[in-house]
């Protein structure tokens, strides 16, 4: 009975030692992936956001979004919600906002797959008002603020 205790004693220290040592292993593991993951993206996209739905950055620097979702999405500026003198910025590198709205309804032009990722760099200085065409009506709507 003795001997049963100390062999059932030690499966449970095993039990206990290799329980700790696999949550610091995957602390460690998701530790180093939330930080690489936070180092190649500005904006996330999650279901019907932009996270943050306000980002600041200098002119001349350049903006990552990261779809960080399971639907496919767009990055598409208002023609009147940019600054006059800026370029107009969307995803599949449409001029308007109707070209791109017509490109996203007729054949998805423009979506931004789960994992992938599209950039534009502000050159102007001033507030940039921006949607995502699948998902305007729920709310999916950000402003990239460019300062001097």
């Amino acid at each position: 009975m003795t001997g049963q205790r100390a062999s059932g004693g030690g499966r449970l220290s095993r039990r206990r030692l290799l329980g700790g040592l696999g949550a610091v292993a995957t602390g460690g593991i998701a530790g180093c992936s939330a930080s690489s993951a936070e180092d190649d993206y500005d904006v996330g996209m999650t279901a019907v956001a932009f996270d943050p739905p306000e980002f600041t950055v200098a002119a001349g620097e350049t903006v990552v979004w990261r779809n960080t979702s399971s639907r496919g999405h767009t990055v598409t500026a208002y023609d009147s919600g940019i600054p006059e003198d800026a370029e107009f910025f969307a995803s599949g590198g449409y001029e308007t906002t109707q070209e791109a709205r017509d490109a996203f309804t007729s054949e998805f032009g423009g979506a931004i797959d789960s994992g992938e990722t599209w950039s534009h760099t502000f050159e102007v200085p001033g507030e940039y008002q921006y949607f995502c065409i699948p998902h305007e009506q729920a709310g999916m709507v950000g402003t990239i603020v460019v300062e001097e």
